[in-house]
């Protein structure tokens, strides 16, 4: 399941977050790339810092305020916000991102269920850049707007093409979620977004508890903490 959440960050964080890169130092993207990523890897990247951490602390505080992706994700722990930058010639060729991620400065690890690209300037900027996301249903191509997030599967392969003017900004992290298992997660989001839809159209009150029974004894029966 593909997912976009829209307006994720507003013009003010994502102002100052695009100031603060603006005047960042730059590192080889491969340096924290796996063995088979680092083959097709080519842009630029930020490495941990306190400042990174405290910028990603912005973008987790607003997933954490945000039903859409509540509801898409699931979250259950979500990996610290990381930056990259392309510049023309740049891209990132197809892979699949690695199913476990150590977490920067701890001795924490966390599965990659989801994968998340979150767009930091306008698709105007630049182009070329498109994530590209492969998954049973063919081939989709992803450029949002400044501050659109997209949550994809991480098992899905995908590929950033080659950026041929300007400059794309993104952030990116991954997402370990309650329901590891990418079908069930689709049918709690679907479930979810129903009960919603008939809430607001004024549904009768005792099949919507019914179905909001349903819902939480399937994610007490899938949930994975």
């Amino acid at each position: 399941m593909i997912v976009r959440i829209p307006a994720l960050l507003d013009q003010e964080p994502l102002a100052r977050i695009r100031q603060w890169l603006q005047d960042a130092s730059w590192q080889d993207g491969r340096l924290t790339a796996g063995f088979q990523s680092a083959q097709v890897k080519h842009n630029l990247q930020l490495e941990h810092s306190d400042r990174t951490a405290r910028t990603g602390q912005i973008i987790v505080a607003a997933l954490e305020r945000n039903a859409l992706f509540l509801s898409a994700a699931l979250p259950h722990h979500v990996f610290p916000p990381l930056f990259n930058r392309y510049e023309p010639g740049m891209s990132f060729g197809t892979h699949i991102d690695n199913a476990v991620r150590q977490v920067p400065g701890t001795p924490h690890r966390l599965r990659t269920d989801l994968s998340a690209t979150l767009f930091l300037n306008a698709p105007e900027d630049y182009d070329g850049g498109e994530l590209v996301i492969e998954d049973t249903y063919g081939t989709h191509e992803v450029k949002l707007g400044a501050g659109d997030l997209v949550v994809y599967p991480a098992s899905s392969l995908h590929r950033v093409s080659p950026v041929t003017r300007g400059v794309r900004l993104a952030a990116f992290f991954w997402i370990q979620s309650m329901v590891r298992d990418d079908g069930s997660r689709t049918l709690l989001f679907e479930l979810d977004d129903s009960i919603r839809a008939l809430t607001q159209a004024g549904a009768h009150q005792d099949e919507l508890r019914r179905l909001t029974a349903c819902y939480h004894n399937l994610l007490r029966r899938w949930a994975d903490l």
